[in-house]
């Protein structure tokens, strides 16, 4: 495989993989931002499983990128943690409160 193959997957995985945390983080001011609701602050579980894709999709993808192994596999796992992120994402804008 030749070199600028690789190292195209590679940017591209790390663009994906900054994707997903600049996203991720985002979504810590986003519920912060959502009306009160109720009051009781269960809008903050949300964070859970939007970290357990962090976790498992993200952090995994800066290693790999980090050490430039799999490439292609990484910029294919970057992929399905957005997918994940935008599903979990959707899901959750029904249940927050509306202002």
């Amino acid at each position: 495989m030749p070199l600028s193959s690789q190292l195209n997957f590679r940017k591209i995985a790390a663009i994906i993989a900054a994707t997903g945390t600049l996203f991720w983080l985002y979504t810590f001011y986003a519920i912060a931002h959502v009306p009160m609701g109720d009051g009781t602050g269960f809008q903050w579980l949300a964070v859970f499983p939007l970290g357990m894709i962090f976790g498992v999709f993200f952090l995994p993808a800066w290693l790999l990128v980090a050490i430039g192994r799999l490439p292609r596999f990484t910029t294919l796992f970057g992929f399905c943690g957005l997918i994940a992120f935008a599903v979990v994402w959707a899901q959750l804008l029904t249940e927050f409160p509306k202002p």
